[in-house]
Parts: C-alpha cells; structure tokens; sequence
C-alpha cells in the first residue's frame, strides 16, 4: 500500500487533536470570569435567540462535542463584548471627556464676560471707554465658530420647504421682523421655495422712489448707525467707538497696481492721500440692515467702479449693541470693498458680512465668493480691477438707484466719499431710513447744478 495513503488518517487524527486542544484552551478562567459579569450575562441572554440557530448547525452529533462548542462561542462572545466595550470607554476618556470639559470651559468663559459686561455697564456712564471690549475678550469672542455656523445657516435656508409648511413659517417670520409684503413683488408666500428666496425678495415698481434732488442716496433700507466727516483718519463706528480707515479699506492703491505704503505713514496722511480735491473732506456713512429689511442695496449716486478687494474676515454679528461694545468691528468682519469715482473724486461703497449673512452677492462681480473656509482663502484680502474682462481695467458705470448687490439675511453698508467741506447730512444716529431717501441737505449749489443738468 502506498504509504502516503497510510499517513493521512493519521495526520487527520493529529489536526483533529489540535483543534480540540485549541477549543479546550480557549475555555480559560479570564473568560469564565467575564461571562460572569452582570452587564455580560445580559447580552448573552439578550444575543441567545438570534446566535443558537446558527451555532446549531455547526455542533457535532456528540453530546460531548457540543457542550464544548457551545462554551467556546459563548467565551468568544464574551471576548468580542469585552473588546468593544474597551474600545468605547477609550473613546471615551479621548475624545469625548476632553470635548465636553472644553465645553463647559467655553460657556465657564462666556459667562465671565457677560457678567463683567453687565457691572461695567452698571457702574460706568453710557459710551464710556471702560464699556469697550478689551483684546482677550474679542479674542475669545472671536473662538466661537461663526463662519461654520453661517455655512450651516446658509445650508438650512437655501432647504425647500413643502407648500404645506411656507404660509406658517414665512408668515411667522415675517411677522416677528415686520416685515411688509404688501411692498413685495410677489406677496404671496406659497411662491417662495426657501426661506433665503424670501430673504432676497424684491419689491414693487415705485415703492423705493429716488430722491432726483440729491446727489446721494440711501443705498438700502435700514437703520442709520453713525455717519460724519472722516477725522484725522478715524472714522466712528458708533457714537463713542471709532476705527482705523486705513485698516478698513486697506493700502490705498485703485489703478496703478501694487505700490508700498510709505513707511511711517500716519493715520491723516492716508486720509489725505485718497483725496483726489484736496479742498474737500471724506465723509461716511454706516447703515445697518435688519432680518425684517429689504435685503438688495442699490448704487447710491451716480459714479463708476474700478476697483474691488475682498477681506474674507472673521462673520461677528453686526447687531448695534455688538458694535457698541467691539471696536473695529467692521475692520474685522469679511467684507468687500468697491472703489471708484464720482463727480466730487474718491467714493467706495462696501458690503460687510455679519454671523449667518456670510454670502454678499454682487450682481457685476460674479467672480466674488464669500463665506468660504480659511483654507480656499488663506491671504488678508484678494484684489481685482474691474471690467469687461480679467485684463480689462475699464471702469463699471453705475446710476443712482441701480440695483447693486444683495445679502442673504441683513448685514452693513459703509460708505466713504469725497465731497467738498460744506456738504451736511439731514439724517440721525437711529432713524429707520428706505433705499433711494436723501441722506443730505440739498444745498442751493446743488440745486443750480441740477438745474443746469
């Protein structure tokens, strides 16, 4: 007989043997004393219907050899069960243990500054300088995630919304921010697929008239927060808080490319170097948009656009009671800054993003994205020269009262321009304002002008 054929029964014989020694040796004491366990015991009893009809296909027909494999997968489970539940507590103690202490810290930290805000309020005149924002507390105002915040917002308004849901949720909101649908184009709200079409709705041929008397405009609906003459490069944010100009439209270069600013070069010296009359003054204005406010911002004088550069900066609210307590505020905010000419010389006209109105369209620049991540965006700001075409440096023209850009829920519009010293505004700090309103005395030079014209 050939004694290959001889030796496989024997070597069967051995691997069975292994194999049984290997199922005896899995049945250890650890094992025996996780199977024990309360927590363990309830998921076997838990995981007995479902494992027995498969095990049970596999279990010799000796009685001996069963009980053995019945103990084997039961240790087994045990095993799997004490691997996993290791693996969580792990993530645990890592992950989400850190995670939460963070939390508490962050709201521990929140609560401070809240609480220090109310006694100096309680114990400081209003517009003291004691009532501003000190650096550690912007810096940690600034750690909360705004800008993902936003993108999510911007995600959740952009959702359809059933034809069921829209009378009660538009009407909702329009209700609690006043908002007028009678001066809408189309007042009915079951038209509106999401709530960011109802954002951006437009109004009604005649409801907006411009001002044909005066040279400048109210760009937008809203509320005035602080306007005047530009001083020593300074200009106020709100009565008692001022910002840098020069930090707020950033190096003064519109047409000849890239230039070095002069080292050295005071705050009145910037102011003066965008004066293209020197016997005028720069003036500006800021107007806040509330949710509830017609949210597209027209041209407010007559003029043409050369330039633009964009600040993908940090999405603070822009609410009142947040610009009287963060100096600079604007300075900081994701904004875009257009820059041009008028009659009287300098004149820019810029969109400032706020938390959740992090997306500013601007109808004439389609190449404008905002609101992105820090990593698509990773420099102080981007220039480009405006025209036709990327090469082009021709001027955009626009009229007063042309349709000019629009946010996605309410934000800021700033203006800064060249008029000559006599030019008065007629508005007021707070007064609730409409797009094409004057914002200033028309004065008997003006009204010869017109005339002319």
């Amino acid at each position: 007989m050939d004694p290959k054929v001889e030796s496989c029964p024997r070597s069967q014989t051995i691997k069975t043997t292994r194999r049984l020694s290997k199922c005896t040796s899995l049945k250890s004491e650890p094992f025996e004393d996780i199977t024990s366990s309360p927590k363990v015991s309830t998921l076997l009893e838990a995981s007995r219907p479902l494992t027995r009809p498969i095990f049970r296909r596999s279990v010799s027909s000796s009685a001996g050899e069963s009980n053995d494999g019945k103990a084997t997968v039961v240790s087994a489970m045990a095993a799997t069960t004490a691997f996993k539940g290791a693996k969580s507590s792990r993530w645990r103690r890592f992950v989400l243990k850190p995670f939460v202490f963070v939390q508490f810290f962050f709201g521990i930290g929140l609560l401070a500054i809240a609480l220090k805000q109310f006694r100096r309020k309680n114990t400081h005149p209003a517009q003291s300088p004691e009532l501003i924002a000190k650096d550690w507390e912007i810096l940690y105002y600034r750690i909360i995630p705004f800008r993902a915040i936003s993108r999510a917002w911007g995600w959740l308004t952009n959702c359809h919304l059933p034809v069921w849901v829209r009378q009660p949720l538009l009407g909702l909101y329009a209700r609690t921010f006043n908002c007028n649908l009678e001066e809408a184009m189309d007042g009915n709200l079951d038209n509106y697929s999401c709530l960011a079409e109802f954002f951006r709705r437009k109004l009604k041929n005649g409801v907006r008239p411009i001002d044909s008397a005066s040279t400048v405009v109210a760009p937008s609906d809203g509320t005035v927060l602080n306007f005047g003459r530009v001083t020593a490069g300074m200009m106020e944010q709100v009565k008692g808080v001022s910002y840098s100009l020069g930090e707020f439209l950033g190096p003064a270069y519109w047409r000849n490319g890239p230039e070095v600013q002069p080292a050295g070069q005071t705050e009145l010296e910037y102011e003066k170097s965008l004066l293209v009359n020197k016997d005028n003054d720069l003036f500006h204005c800021v107007i806040y948009l509330a949710p509830g406010d017609y949210h597209c911002f027209h041209s407010p004088v007559d003029w043409t656009v050369n330039f633009r550069r964009h600040f993908p900066g940090a999405l603070l609210s822009v609410n009142p009671s947040i610009a009287k307590w963060v100096a600079g505020l604007f300075s900081l905010n994701e904004r875009a800054v257009y820059v041009g000419r008028w009659k009287h010389g300098f004149f820019s006209m810029t969109p400032v993003g706020a938390t959740n109105v992090g997306s500013i369209r601007v109808y004439a620049d389609e190449k404008l994205r905002t609101n992105c991540t820090k990593w698509a965006l990773p420099l102080p700001y981007y220039d480009r020269y405006m025209g036709p075409t990327e090469s082009d440096s021709d001027v955009i023209p626009l009229h007063k009262g042309e349709m000019f850009g629009e946010f996605n829920l309410g934000s800021t519009i700033v203006l800064i321009f060249e008029a000559p010293r006599d030019f008065e505004f007629n508005i007021r700090p707070g007064e609730k304002i409409r797009m094409g309103q004057s914002l200033h005395v028309v004065g008997s030079s003006v009204k010869q002008e017109l005339a002319a014209h």
